[in-house]
């Protein structure tokens, strides 16, 4: 999912996305919502959230993400 589609996805939720990158606001989204706000953050390939909305883009952002830390 884009930016622009998880911008959309917030505001029928009732959230007001601001100009939040795509992680940040799938964060926002997920403590909205009373989830853990974890998106991109399973560094090693792990999540045992396997019912999660955001799983896909999560696990190929986090891989992304643990490039840069590094």
């Amino acid at each position: 999912m884009n930016v622009k589609e998880i911008q959309v996805f917030a505001r029928n939720r009732g959230i007001k996305p601001g100009r939040l990158n795509k992680i940040n606001l799938v964060r926002l989204i997920q403590r909205e919502e009373g989830n853990f706000d974890c998106f991109a953050t399973a560094y090693d390939g792990v999540c045992d959230q396997t019912n999660c909305y955001w799983r896909e883009d999560c696990l190929k952002l986090a891989v992304k993400q643990s490039h840069k830390i590094v």
